[in-house]
């Protein structure tokens, strides 16, 4: 059993929320609930209490809540949450207009700004009113192409004040990469930086720009933010303008939020795309809402005053995720370029300068920062600091190891996963409950968490299979763009389990009630009929120092599958037969026999989306000669051609 690196009598997060909560619930229910365990049965259990108590809790502000709150609870898809209520995203995340501060901006460029509560409102109310003027209304699609900045996040509040549906792109996308997910969903209003920063270089957006717009003719109106240039050039944008510009008509005021029913949709955000168009994943308000309430407020304790970080950039649900953070009434803090420029400790300067609170990253990153040797235990106040959590692919026993090493020996750490497709987790942290090394600790709450084998019978606690949720939730989708008939939305998740959601993960539970993700399934390798999860080869070859990263695929050979992997090593280093021999005796010593890769190929370079996760599945249809329909969809595509036609996957 992994041992347990932290409890919470050693760490300052006192989980008030949570207690607070269950308090509640078993005043309003007179159910008792003495633990977490308890509190997840009852959520499950008893939906339509358990969200009922999470609107008090998270003093949702709505014209109405509506009698009814669950109708034809059984059915997955189908069932309807809140189906009588009216409200307003936007209105529940600007519920204060003081000085203080509602975010704190940092560019790698050194730019630093603060922003008030009241300037934050100001500003919404300019842009609600100039989004209006240009003809914008509930329904209409409103399109970013932004870095990380308040501008981004003000814009989106101010769409979604008029019911209009939010959708961003990161500025490093290519202009294909736009089209492919804007030219589904026709914005009428484009948003855009006229560039950004990143690794100390500036880079125009503006090129890029005047591409996508030429092929996107539902933009009837283009906002170009000042970020480079004062006074960019907008020579070739058509009758695009500036935000002072466009927001030169309209004073601050009053806010007319338009409050509408709970599943209207909110946000459209993409699948990544590396295998086909990206799907368009179609998000509600009030569902939106009520997810990211119980995920900050209940398993991150995040309450008023408090200072959150997430390193994301637009193109990636943990800014949608961020962002909600006002509604618990945190301090959001933004940062945009690289998290190594101009040195490796940089995020580790915005959490001590601005006391942060909580810090959210990716597991690569704290990969990356344990390789590169950095200790801010050693260098950085971070007293304020009670909780990380970490995403975006499975973190090893290392990183848990080294977060409390050299990061904070007293923080919370909370391992969490989930997705785009439900905007938020299935399994999430527990404040109330030890952090075991490679584990994350629970399923979130009002998610119905299991593990079924191929024929869907429910597994036990240590053995692996697939990820699924069994009962409805209301952050599942609205559905997808254009998909009428909801055919493409009920083949991506309920054909293999009908009535339960199939995620994708690869997944055991552990015997302390926490879960272990193994990859995602349809990544899954499949030598000799044995099902071998990616991320337990991960863990092995990136334990070595020699190797930064790795992928694997599986390669179809002589009537089975064999395994390859591939790794990146350290500058200057060649792979022999020694490494070689050095990285298949560290699989098998820690894994099996099955896990030892049958080929072992140094590469230059791993293909990643723009959200940072690598991409197996392109990968594995390059090395079989198959077409990668989506280019656009990586950060690097130029590093699949390292992987075509190699001959070493051509011998035995």
């Amino acid at each position: 059993m992994p041992k347990a690196l932290w409890t919470p009598s050693q760490g300052r997060i006192a989980a008030t929320n949570l207690k607070a909560f269950m308090a509640a619930a078993e005043r309003d229910w007179g159910t008792s609930l003495p633990d977490f365990a308890d509190l997840h049965r009852w959520s499950v259990a008893k939906p339509e209490e358990f969200w009922i108590s999470v609107w008090e809790f998270g003093q949702v502000i709505a014209e109405t809540r509506g009698a009814r709150v669950l109708v034809d609870g059984e059915k997955m898809p189908g069932a309807r949450f809140f189906p009588d209520a009216r409200l307003n995203f936007a209105e529940n995340l600007l519920r204060r207009r003081d000085d203080t501060d509602a975010m704190v901006f940092w560019g790698e460029d050194q730019e630093r700004r603060r922003i008030s509560w009241r300037q934050l409102h100001d500003l919404v109310s300019r842009l609600h009113r100039g989004f209006k003027a240009a003809g914008i209304g509930p329904g209409d699609r409103v399109g970013a192409y932004m870095p990380n900045m308040p501008e981004t996040m003000a814009a989106m509040l101010a769409a979604a004040s008029l019911g209009a549906v939010w959708s961003s792109c990161s500025p490093d996308f290519g202009v294909q990469g736009v089209l492919d997910r804007f030219s589904q969903i026709e914005p009428k209003l484009l948003v855009s930086a006229d560039g950004y920063h990143y690794n100390g270089k500036r880079h125009s957006s503006l090129e890029k720009l005047a591409g996508v717009l030429a092929r996107l003719p539902s933009v009837e109106r283009v906002v170009v933010v000042p970020y480079l240039a004062a006074e960019p050039d907008l020579a070739g944008l058509g009758d695009a303008c500036t935000l002072a510009d466009f927001l030169a008509p309209h004073s601050p005021g009053e806010i007319a939020y338009h409050r509408h029913e709970f599943n209207a949709p909110l946000y459209i955000l993409y699948s990544s795309g590396t295998t086909g168009a990206p799907k368009c994943i179609v998000h509600g308000q009030g569902g939106t809402l009520l997810k990211h309430l119980v995920e900050h407020k209940l398993h991150c304790d995040v309450k008023p005053g408090d200072r959150i970080f997430y390193f994301t950039t637009c193109g990636w649900m943990m800014w949608n995720w961020l962002v909600s953070g006002l509604a618990s009434e945190a301090t959001l803090l933004l940062y945009d370029g690289s998290p190594f420029y101009p040195h490796a400790g940089v995020l580790f300067d915005l959490a001590e300068a601005e006391r942060m609170t909580l810090f959210g990253t990716g597991a690569k990153y704290i990969d990356a920062i344990r390789k590169h040797g950095l200790r801010p235990i050693d260098s950085h106040d971070l007293s304020h600091l009670r909780t990380m959590t970490s995403t975006g692919s499975p973190l090893v026993v290392e990183g848990f190891e080294y977060v409390y090493d050299a990061i904070k020996g007293d923080l919370h750490l909370a391992s969490i996963s989930g997705g785009t497709d439900i905007v938020g987790c299935f399994v999430a942290g527990d404040p109330t409950a030890p952090v075991h090394a490679g584990e994350i600790q629970a399923p979130g709450l009002g998610m119905d968490v299991a593990v079924f084998d191929e024929a869907g019978r429910p597994m036990a606690p240590g053995e692996k299979g697939e990820l699924v949720c069994t009962k409805s939730f209301p952050s599942l989708p609205v559905g997808f763009w254009n998909d009428p008939d909801g055919r493409r939305y009920h083949e991506a998740y309920f054909d293999v389990y009908p009535g339960a959601w199939r995620h994708g993960d690869f997944i055991a539970r552990t015997v302390n009630g926490g879960y272990v993700i193994y990859g995602r399934s349809d990544a899954t390798l499949n030598p000799g009929g044995v099902r071998i999860g990616t991320a337990e080869i991960y863990r092995q070859v990136e334990a070595l120092e020699e190797v930064v990263e790795g992928l694997v695929v599986g390669q179809d050979w002589e009537d089975d599958t064999r395994v390859v992997l591939f790794v990146r090593l350290t500058d200057g280093l060649a792979l022999d037969d020694e490494l070689t021999a050095k990285i298949k005796a560290q699989i098998r010593r820690e894994c099996t026999p099955r896990h030892v890769p049958a080929k072992v190929i140094q590469v230059a370079d791993i293909p990643r989306t723009v959200s940072g996760k690598i991409t197996e599945l392109a990968v594995r249809d390059v090395i079989h000669g198959r077409a990668v329909n989506n280019k656009e969809a990586l950060a690097n595509p130029e590093a699949l051609e390292l992987y075509r036609d190699l001959p070493e996957l051509r011998a035995g």
